[in-house]
């Protein structure tokens, strides 16, 4: 017998640990940290973000608590359970006292407890009892109380009692969260994370059509709960979209076609965009016509129980005409190449082997901080750019950021721009080509950069240099003259090649450590003489300029400065935007949530018990009658579980009354005493 006893009494401690208000408070206090963790750290990225943000290290530790997706980790989900059975455990305990004592009048209450109230005043009176009783009865009813009278041998109770509802509140907004909990749990991924556990879903991770991936990763048209996104280019249909899982995707397909007829984007004077609205056409088989509507941001289409918002938007295959400028040419006019973004093409990189380049976007505007004259950072407009990658044969690529327009730099000189980075982890390395201040835009210093990688030309104008310098300072020596003429054409060979860093890179293998830096400085000064006489043939024989002015040799520095950085750029081609045609896909997100309902219910149903619980009291007078010769002995106690400052005001009002109640015929109305909150 001692064992179901033990039973029973686990069950009974395993039932007040449940319902105990210290298990729901800490439960609360984490789910509330869990909550703050899922709104500040950006749910359901791809890891590649994550691992920029915070580093492998972060990353794997984030990762393996599942911070990534808080809402369904094991460890939410455990005590999302334990909440719910808590709250419950609560409901089952309290429910039947709180609701009986909504019912119970409590008439059996004795003299001596009454007289243990903190509100209470006695009366003798010669009314009778019944009198009495009849008075006060009145009286308890015109003041909004609901009475129940009760008489005996040797007295007689009159009990009054009002705001019961306030029992309600405390099983509405427990009640309440049960079933926002629940409306929750039918609205997340929990059913895919189950599916992944039992084997029946993978995750994709190739960048591969939705027609082709793992049917494994193709989710049932009948899933009931999902939210997903999808891009949809202008005159394009859709009918799936992608989830986001981690480091891949599920593809969940769509009872019905989504077609984007238009897209439209509004912006600010500074190019930010101002509002996004797409028109969609929604084709069922189940209509007897599409439908056409308008979305919007927070204007969504509900169609089926599945809600189609306007998210976001992004270039939809823009068709881009380029120019690419060789960086080592042997032919300065540029390859006229056309592609459209989202498009891979192969190209023959000459040394660097088969390349290929992938155009990845394309952005009509870029709003970035630009400085004014006076030094005061604005927000501008700076035109369209497009991005792209170069990827070599063994599959590691690049990425490029390429402006349209040339943007003002130092001085207020133009020059081209075009970042490069070798990780999105990393920032962009701008290499900067100055724009022809005469009006060739770029072509002038790729002229100038052929002439520098042209051995031939480079030869011809070194020796017609070396001649005037030998007969200008007189050195006769055949030696020495061909020592001088070897190391000029070497150095602009290794400029050409290699910018500074190959230069500093032979004094360092050539010369001792001490001597380095004086000989440094003479082969850069060298270097420089041999680059401008380049320069200035260059001018006379392309431009017919004999004598250069400021403008022209300030061209030459910047020139020359970018020369010296384009080695790392990692391109044999610096590609220049010469037209486009513009493309825009609307960012279209689609939810299903079957426990919508129920969440907006629960919340109806807590924000009704916590009004009902903090501001309605619930309030008991008692009267309690003893016949006293021909008159009677009245007590009069009261409580009230709200307010108490207020109900002695009021308490205070109610013997002033039942004193008027008992000496005067008239009653006083339920407007002379005001009613409990």
């Amino acid at each position: 017998m001692s064992k179901p006893a033990s039973r029973q009494s686990f069950s009974r401690r395993l039932f007040v640990f449940l319902g105990s208000m210290n298990l729901a408070i800490t439960l609360l206090v984490a789910l509330g940290i869990a909550s703050v963790i899922g709104t500040v750290l950006k749910q359901n990225e791809d890891y590649g973000s994550y691992i920029i943000k915070f580093g492998p290290f972060w990353h794997e530790i984030f990762k393996a608590l599942g911070l990534y997706d808080v809402y369904i980790a094991g460890w939410f989900l455990f005590l999302l359970v334990f909440l719910v059975a808590s709250t419950a455990v609560c409901v089952i305990r309290n429910a039947p006292l709180m609701l009986r004592d909504m019912r119970h009048f409590r008439l059996d209450v004795q003299e001596k407890s009454l007289r243990a109230f903190h509100h209470r005043f006695e009366r003798d009176t010669d009314t009778p009892p019944e009198e009495v009783a009849r008075r006060s009865h009145a009286l308890l009813e015109r003041l909004g109380f609901r009475v129940r009278e009760k008489a005996t041998d040797d007295h007689r109770v009159v009990a009054g009692m009002r705001g019961g509802l306030s029992r309600l509140g405390y099983l509405f907004a427990h009640v309440g969260i049960i079933v926002i909990l629940i409306g929750g749990t039918l609205d997340s991924k929990i059913p895919i994370r189950l599916g992944q556990l039992l084997g029946q879903v993978e995750i994709e991770t190739r960048n591969i059509p939705a027609s082709q991936v793992n049917p494994k990763a193709r989710l049932p048209l009948d899933n009931p709960s999902l939210r997903g996104n999808v891009n949809i280019p202008e005159g394009s249909t859709a009918n799936v979209i992608f989830i986001g899982m981690g480091d891949g995707y599920l593809v969940q397909p769509l009872p019905f076609d989504i077609t984007v007829k238009d897209f439209r984007v509004e912006h600010y004077a500074t190019g930010q965009p101002k509002s996004f609205e797409s028109d969609i056409v929604v084709t069922d088989p189940d209509l007897d016509k599409p439908i056409e509507a308008t979305i919007s941001v927070n204007h969504p289409l509900i169609h089926k129980g599945y809600a189609i918002y306007q998210a976001s938007f992004g270039d939809g295959g823009s068709k881009l005409k380029l120019k690419l400028w060789s960086l080592y040419p042997d032919e300065v006019e540029p390859l006229a190449f056309t592609g459209e973004v989202f498009g891979s093409y192969s190209l023959d990189g000459g040394p660097r082997g088969k390349l290929k380049l992938e155009l990845t976007d394309f952005r009509l505007f870029n709003i970035e901080p630009v400085p004014d004259d006076k030094g005061q950072v604005h927000q501008k407009n700076i035109g369209p750019s497009f991005t792209w990658k170069l990827r070599r044969e063994d599959g590691t690529a690049l990425e490029y950021q390429t402006y349209m327009n040339p943007q003002p730099g130092e001085g207020g000189r133009l020059f081209y721009l075009s970042g490069v980075r070798s990780a999105v982890s990393e920032p962009f390395r701008f290499l900067s080509i100055p724009v022809d201040p005469k009006g060739s835009g770029i072509k002038r210093f790729m002229v100038f950069d052929a002439y520098v990688h042209d051995e031939g030309k480079v030869s011809e104008v070194v020796d017609a240099y070396a001649r005037q310098m030998f007969a200008q300072t007189g050195i006769k020596d055949a030696k020495v003259q061909e020592q001088v003429r070897g190391t000029l054409k070497r150095l602009v060979g290794l400029f050409a090649e290699g910018g500074y860093d190959a230069v500093l890179k032979d004094v360092n293998e050539h010369l001792p450590e001490g001597k380095r830096e004086e000989g440094l400085q003479a082969f850069v000064k060298m270097l420089h003489s041999a680059l401008q006489v380049i320069y200035a043939r260059m001018l006379e024989e392309q431009e017919k300029i004999t004598q250069p002015d400021e403008a022209d040799w300030q061209f030459y520095e910047d020139a020359v400065l970018a020369m010296g950085a384009m080695h790392n750029y990692g391109s044999p081609w610096f590609p220049q935007l010469d037209s486009f045609e513009h493309i825009q896909s609307a960012g279209l997100q689609i939810t299903r949530s079957p426990g919508k309902n129920l969440v907006y219910l629960g919340s109806a149903m807590l924000i009704v018990g916590v009004f009902l619980m903090f501001y309605l009291a619930h309030q008991r007078i008692w009267v309690w009658i003893r016949p006293q010769g021909k008159g009677s002995h009245i007590l009069v106690a009261g409580t009230s579980n709200r307010n108490p400052l207020d109900f002695e005001k009021q308490f205070a009002r109610l013997e002033e009354l039942f004193d008027v109640t008992m000496h005067q015929d008239r009653e006083p109305s339920r407007h002379d005493m005001p009613e409990g909150g």
